[in-house]
């Protein structure tokens, strides 16, 4: 009797606070649907043999360096802060940040640039604080935030290290950014252990390959337009593909239907080239996923 073989558990890390949204929409458009069970942290997941618990991004960097998760989302800035021995499944490009050093505008010299002295430091990131610091080689002293770091200076600290993205919030409090330490976005982590596992990688490469087809189907449309026959070749040559445009025959032998998966950003200058180049009745339908 020939018998289904189970496929190996996989245990995830799905990142809480401002990274989870994104993470779940993603998840969604995969194909992969979550629901909430009456522990709250401990979502079912619709893949199989799948077990999911929702922690914060600096506890799942902690957990997959400890082996007792084998998959999970978390930032860049924190797999750097925590230098945990990770394998970097795949970068979602979600939630760009960049971990920036800001002052009081009034603390910096016209040139935007700190004052060369022994400054104070908060930030909730203490190593990669103390490598900036080493750096810059004034002998600042470093303090530990847990969170809110924007509201430390001017009274509590000379300066912050901390995340940014448009930079609204150190604006509404008044800092300047004068240096950036890195840029982050939420990362698909591995465990080592997990990744040397065969039958475990084989898994968290089926969810990398889910993920990738939909991030690729959100930077792509699928443009359709027909195509005399004269005026094939010229459309071909300027229509960007991932490999070869789709070419059907027209009823009627009118020309050819032209079908290619294109970026979404050339279709300012696509389309009125295609148009230029004779192609007629244009179409463009968004796409759910995109495996090449």
């Amino acid at each position: 009797m020939n018998t289904v073989q189970q496929p190996a558990l996989l245990r995830i890390a799905l990142p809480k606070g401002r990274m989870n949204a994104e993470i779940v929409r993603l998840l969604a458009e995969a194909g992969v649907s979550l629901s909430t069970s009456s522990r709250g942290y401990r979502p079912r997941v619709s893949l199989r043999a799948v077990e999911a618990k929702i922690l914060k991004p600096q506890n799942i960097i902690e957990m997959l360096h400890a082996g007792t998760r084998d998959v999970g989302f978390a930032g860049a800035d924190w797999a750097a802060e925590l230098r945990a021995d990770l394998v970097e499944v795949m970068d979602t490009g979600l939630d760009a940040v960049r971990l920036v050093v800001a002052a009081p505008g009034e603390l910096l010299s016209r040139e935007g640039t700190l004052p060369a002295r022994s400054l104070v430091v908060a930030s909730e990131y203490q190593t990669l604080s103390a490598q900036w610091i080493a750096r810059r080689g004034k002998g600042d002293r470093f303090i530990r935030s847990y969170g809110a770091t924007e509201v430390f200076p001017p009274e509590d600290a000379d300066c912050i290290i901390d995340v940014a993205a448009s930079g609204a919030t150190l604006e509404a409090n008044g800092l300047v950014i004068c240096d950036e330490v890195m840029r982050s976005s939420t990362r698909l982590y591995a465990s080592r252990a997990a990744w040397d596992d065969p039958a475990r990688r084989r898994r968290i490469e089926e969810v990398s390959l889910l993920l990738r087809s939909v991030l690729e189907a959100r930077r792509r449309v699928m443009l359709e337009l027909n195509a005399p026959e004269a005026r094939l070749a010229a459309i071909v040559e300027v229509l960007p593909c991932m490999r070869q445009p789709t070419l059907s025959r027209l009823a009627g032998d009118a020309g050819f239907a032209v079908k290619s998966a294109v970026p979404r950003e050339a279709l300012p200058t696509l389309i009125p080239l295609l148009k230029e180049r004779g192609g007629t009745d244009i179409v463009i339908s968004p796409i759910a996923q995109v495996v090449a």
